[in-house]
Formats: structure tokens, C-alpha cells, sequence
């Protein structure tokens, strides 16, 4: 027994030590994209569906589980999926922007391979290139904890995901040409709850299957995500009141409400017990800060309820603007929780580090040549023909780009608006403070990848350096998107600690479209594995769209999905030896693809 007993204590470390080696949980999606034809609101239109479905599948992983999505794209345009909130430590590659991703060119596929790496919480995920999130393409992406990490709150009976939206009965290709044309969208044309818009009363309110349903007694976790193109939306349950648990991967203290704001980009999750009568009740998601209304609601149904309609007096929707600040002030992170924290790991004192850079970000709207444009400190942002990273990887970037075309204080004139590709420069692991300035009179939200920040300070009127005296430097939320109100301002902090290219933007379909958005570079100066992934192998360039490496296809040449006759047939003479992939990428850029013989990227076998 004595033998025994030291053989196994000599193998339980050796168990640790594979343990503490093994690669995290992967999980894999296949996904087709196509076009459908849907009628949220009535009315036939063209929408985009993944594997037959609008809204999209739901992802459902645990923290640091590697997502492995192979995405096949059956448009006719090319195609981007981004994921709203997903961190991408040390891998932009992934994120699914256009200015760090080619897009799918139409009858391919890519492969996106990320890792939830300590995050948790509710998010989403939408098409972004072109106008495409006005057709579909979007779908919720929760986050779950990790069985041996405990959570502030008790397993619920279910868990519920909620995506509420504005829209549009316009095919997104008429969304596009009007924009396209210098004309502002019309208001949107309705609501949607799960792809879906229902008014009150409907005929078949006490026969059509719920979208959700409870079991007395029992307490139910919903969470709510805006996917929207531009209105706020309240949320709200007939005769149940919500306990706020959790915004935007960050568990919060638990106030209890009647109805929430929650603003384009933002999720929310909620714990609803069913502790009232048994019967049907309407959820709703109605319009904020218009002079319009729009409102959509959803069945929920308590299991052994009778075949019986909702009552159709609905709770009421708050007014103005004021309460919605106020809503905000209530928000406070949970310190107790353990959960995945910002970088730096387990940071709860983002309150005493020393700020090393302010910048102002004021957006605004205006004309230029007769079309609207929408502008950050009075530039409006143009999309390079070659993606930004990409140009930055290859030592190209001088070619595509320049850094800093805006200031980090808005320019004093800020009514002429001039075109550019804004790149605002980073210095890795500065500690910096944004300041957001909403100029217009509509709110605003505004997302940034890649990164979790701290909203600490948000008021009335325009900002300057006294207004850090109202901050909140203890226990704001931690969250990636944030509201402006009109002609007010918001501010957060945040370390920007993820080398990579990241996109700040508003998430207003029109204004994201028409410029309001810039991306945010943040160069390791190790130029170091530890801080960054280098180029995924076969990841498509563009140019250089997909590379069949394996003998006896293709006769060993590879395929470009480039049009150019010239550089099509100059590229398709080389082989595949090392180093000719980049050499050919740099040249296309720079403009000398001419310039380079077959001899240069031959091998010599």
C-alpha cells in the first residue's frame, strides 16, 4: 500500500501539469449565408439568412472556449461578420472589420478562429460590410462562466435571448443607394423582437405559441441585445419587474426596474421570476427620443396558462431624456463577483492610474459636394481599397494611409467636412481617457473593438478638465458601447493594451456608413508573439484572395480573385516559395507589380 500510495502521489503532479497544458475546449459552426426572402413587417423583402434562418443561430460558449465559425458566403457582394463585444486579445485578424479583414469574396468561405479568452456575458454578432446589417445577418453570442467560477446570482431556470431593433421594409440594396446618393433614411418602419414585430391585440394573442415561456415560481435569465440601426429602445415586461445582473460581459450591482433604456450595440441581461397570476404577458420594445413612436411585443406565457389574450394595457414608456442619465447613474459594477475582469487582469482601481492622453472625439453632420456626410472632428472616414492592417503588416502603410489625419481636440471649425481614412495612432499600454461630444441633437452610441472601458463621467453641455471631478472612479461598469446624449458628453478610460487594430465607431447604420467611425492602431513596439499573433496562415489579403498550396492543384500556381487582367497575370506566373507572397502584396500596393520579373518569386527547384 505504502508503494501505491507514493506511485500515485508521483503521477497527481504529472496530471496537473497535462491539466494545466491542455488546450481549451474548441467549438465549431458551419454557416451558409444566403438571401431569403422575409416579411418582418408585412411586407416582402430581401433579407439575408444564415443556414435558413433570420435572426441567425445563437452561439452559446463558456469562457475561454475557441469558436471555430467557417462561414460560406452565397451572396452576390462580398460579405464580413463582426462580433459586438468579443475582445479578440491579440488577434484583430478575427474581428471581422473591413479594415483589418478582406471580405468574403461571393461563392467563398472564410474561417474565423477566435477565443472567448476571459470574457463573459451577453453579446451579438452582425454583418459589417456595406449596408448588410439592414437585411439580417445578426445573431446573439453569449459567454457563459465557467461551472467552477461562481456567479452573483442562482442558476436560473432558462436562459432567453432577446434581440430587439429598429428596421426598415426597404431591401437593404434601396437603403444603400440612397445613402449611396447623398439622401438621409427615412424614420424606420418598425420593431422587431426575435425577427418578428406583433401590436397589441392581435387576433391570435391567445392561441399563437410564446416566445418564451415560465414555469411559476421559477426565475428566468433574458438577456436583451439592441441590434438595431438607430433608435434607442425601451424594454419592458407586462407586470414584471427585471433584475439587472450583467451589461455588456460585466456583472453588475442588482438594482431592481421597471424598464430599461438600452441604446444600439448595448446587451443587457436580466433576471424575471414568474410570480404572477398564470397567464399570457406582453413584452415590449418601443421606441425613445422620437417624435415617432414605434412598438413591437412578444408573447410570454406561463406553462398551464388558459387561452386567453394579454391584458392590452401595457406599462408606460418613460419620457425624455433626463430620466434615461439618470437610468445610467444606477448603473455600478459588481467588485464582489468573480468573473473575468478588463486587462490588466483583476484591475478594480482604474481610478488611480495616471492618465497619459486625452482625446476629444466630436461628431457632426454636413454636407459635402450636396451629399450628407457624417464626421469625428471633422473628417469623415473613407475606406481604403486595401485594408488598413493589412497595409500595416506589410510595411505598406505610407501607400494606403496616413496616421492621424484628425487631431486629438476637435478642430474650432468644425462645419467644413473633408474625406479621409482616419487612423489615429496608440501608444501600447497607455493608460488614455476619450471624451466623446455629441453636437447633434440625437443621441448618439458609440462602440470600441477590441477593448472593455470604463464610462466614468457623462453630463450636459461640453466637457473640459474639470469635469473629472464628477467622476466616477471607483465602480463604473465595464462595458464596450456607450450613449451620448444630445449636446452632451461622455467620457471613459480604458488601458489599450490589445496590440491590434481596432474600429471606434457609431453604431447608427446611417452615420457608421456615411463616416462616422475611424479605427485605432495600437503597435506592440516588441513586434512580439506575446503581444500580437502574426498573419494567419492562407488568411486571404485581397489581392492574394486564397492560396492552394497542396501539389497538383492548380498545377501549384495560385487562384486571385483580382479583375486587373495585368496583375492577375503577373501573380498567376509565380510559384509558392516563401517569401514571394508578401513581396507580391507589397508591390500590388505600392503600385510596381510591373516591375517584378517571374524570376523573383521562382523557386529554384
Amino acid at each position: 500500500m505504502g508503494r501505491a500510495a507514493s506511485l500515485l502521489w508521483a503521477v497527481v503532479p504529472l496530471l496537473l501539469v497535462a491539466t494545466a497544458w491542455a488546450e481549451d475546449p474548441y467549438i465549431f459552426f458551419t454557416w451558409n449565408v444566403t438571401y431569403g426572402t422575409i416579411s418582418p413587417l408585412g411586407k416582402p423583402q430581401q433579407g439575408i439568412l444564415i443556414n435558413g434562418q433570420f435572426p441567425g443561430p445563437n452561439i452559446n460558449s463558456t469562457t475561454n472556449n475557441n469558436v471555430v465559425v467557417n462561414v460560406f458566403n452565397n451572396l452576390d457582394e462580398p460579405f464580413l461578420i463582426t462580433w459586438n463585444g468579443i475582445q479578440q486579445r491579440k488577434n484583430c485578424w478575427m474581428d471581422g472589420m473591413p479594415g483589418t479583414n478582406c471580405p468574403i469574396p461571393p461563392g467563398k468561405n472564410f474561417t474565423y478562429h477566435f477565443q472567448v479568452k476571459d470574457q463573459i456575458g451577453s453579446y451579438f454578432y452582425f454583418p459589417s460590410t456595406s449596408v448588410h446589417r439592414a437585411a439580417g445577418g445578426f445573431g446573439g453570442l453569449r459567454v457563459n462562466s465557467r461551472l467552477l467560477i461562481p456567479v452573483p446570482f442562482d442558476a436560473p431556470e432558462d436562459d432567453y435571448t432577446v434581440l430587439i431593433g429598429d428596421w426598415y421594409s426597404y431591401d437593404f440594396k434601396t437603403i444603400k443607394s440612397t445613402l449611396d446618393s447623398g439622401r438621409p433614411l427615412t424614420r424606420p418602419h418598425g420593431v422587431l423582437i426575435n425577427g418578428e414585430n406583433h401590436k397589441v391585440g392581435e387576433a391570435d394573442d391567445a392561441t399563437r405559441k410564446p416566445v418564451f415561456t415560465m414555469k411559476p415560481g421559477k426565475t428566468y435569465r433574458y438577456r436583451i441585445c439592441n441590434v438595431g440601426l438607430k433608435n434607442t429602445l425601451n424594454f419592458r415586461i407586462q407586470g414584471h419587474s427585471m433584475k439587472l445582473v450583467e451589461m455588456d460581459g460585466s456583472h453588475t450591482v442588482q438594482n431592481v426596474y421597471e424598464s430599461l433604456d438600452i441604446h444600439v450595440g448595448q446587451c443587457f441581461s436580466v433576471l424575471v421570476t414568474a410570480d404572477q397570476p398564470v397567464k399570457r404577458y406582453y413584452m415590449v420594445a418601443s421606441s425613445r427620443f422620437t417624435k415617432y413612436n414605434l412598438t413591437s411585443v412578444g408573447l410570454i406565457g406561463y406553462e398551464g396558462a388558459p387561452a386567453e389574450a394579454p391584458s392590452t394595457e401595457l406599462p408606460p414608456s418613460p419620457v425624455g431624456w433626463a430620466w434615461s442619465l439618470n437610468q445610467f447613474r444606477s448603473f455600478r459594477w459588481n467588485l464582489t463577483a468573480s468573473a473575468a475582469r478588463p486587462n490588466p487582469q483583476g484591475s478594480f482601481h482604474y481610478g488611480g492610474i495616471n492618465i497619459t492622453r486625452t482625446i476629444k472625439l466630436a461628431n457632426t453632420a454636413g454636407f459635402l459636394d450636396g451629399k450628407l456626410r457624417y464626421a469625428l472632428n471633422g473628417v469623415s472616414y473613407v475606406e481604403p481599397t486595401t485594408p488598413i492592417k493589412l497595409a500595416e503588416y506589410f510595411g505598406v502603410a505610407d501607400k494606403v494611409f496616413k496616421y492621424d489625419v484628425i487631431g486629438d481636440e476637435p478642430p474650432a471649425d468644425d462645419k467644413n467636412i473633408k474625406l479621409d481614412t482616419i487612423v489615429v495612432s496608440g501608444t501600447f499600454r497607455d493608460f488614455i481617457e476619450i471624451v466623446f461630444e455629441n453636437r447633434e441633437k440625437g443621441v448618439q452610441s458609440f462602440h470600441l473593438d477590441g477593448y472593455s472601458f470604463f464610462p466614468v463621467g457623462m453630463d450636459t453641455g461640453t466637457w473640459t478638465p474639470v469635469s473629472r471631478k464628477n467622476y466616477n472612479l471607483l465602480d463604473a461598469v465595464s462595458r464596450h458601447t456607450i450613449q451620448v446624449y444630445p449636446k452632451s458628453w461622455t467620457a471613459i478610460l480604458l488601458t489599450i493594451d490589445n496590440a491590434g487594430l481596432w474600429n471606434i465607431r457609431s453604431n447608427h447604420l446611417q452615420r457608421n456608413y456615411l463616416g462616422q467611425q475611424l479605427y485605432l492602431s495600437v503597435l506592440s513596439p516588441e513586434r512580439s508573439l506575446r503581444d500580437e499573433y502574426n498573419l494567419p496562415d492562407l488568411h486571404p489579403t485581397c489581392v492574394i484572395a486564397e492560396a492552394h498550396l497542396q501539389p497538383g492543384i492548380n498545377d501549384g500556381k495560385m487562384i486571385f480573385f483580382q479583375t486587373d487582367p495585368q496583375v492577375k497575370e503577373c501573380l498567376n506566373s509565380f510559384s509558392l516559395v516563401p517569401g514571394c507572397l508578401d513581396e507580391v502584396f507589397r508591390s500590388f500596393v505600392t503600385g510596381t507589380i510591373g516591375d517584378i520579373g517571374p524570376v523573383s518569386c521562382k523557386s529554384d527547384q
